[in-house]
């Protein structure tokens, strides 16, 4: 029996300001659905953080228990992509920031 490592992400995400209060409250409830449904991914967390600059910031948390790196790169990449096409559809258009 191998060992079994737990990796806990922090996933930052934005949406625009012009995001209303309803839909941001929606938010939490999206990122818990997504992990929820993805086989070692473990919901920790979501929280709307910070008001930036140009941008409403979220962060979720949640932990991937496997010690595959690639499983982890797949759930990572999974989360992302639902993340992407949840919050685009559900709530508004995530906007595009400077670095």
């Amino acid at each position: 029996m191998g060992i079994r490592l737990r990796t806990t992400l922090l996933r930052e995400f934005c949406v625009t300001y012009e995001t209303s209060a309803e839909k941001l409250k929606m938010i939490p409830s999206i990122a818990r659905e997504i992990i929820d449904k993805i086989e070692f991914a473990k919901f920790e967390r979501e929280h709307f953080n910070e008001f930036g600059d140009s941008s409403l910031n979220f962060e979720v948390r949640y932990t991937v228990s496997s010690s595959d790196y690639t499983l982890y790169l797949d759930i990572q990449q999974k989360v992302n992509i639902a993340l992407k096409e949840n919050l685009s559809r559900k709530v508004l258009s995530l906007p595009i920031l400077p670095r």
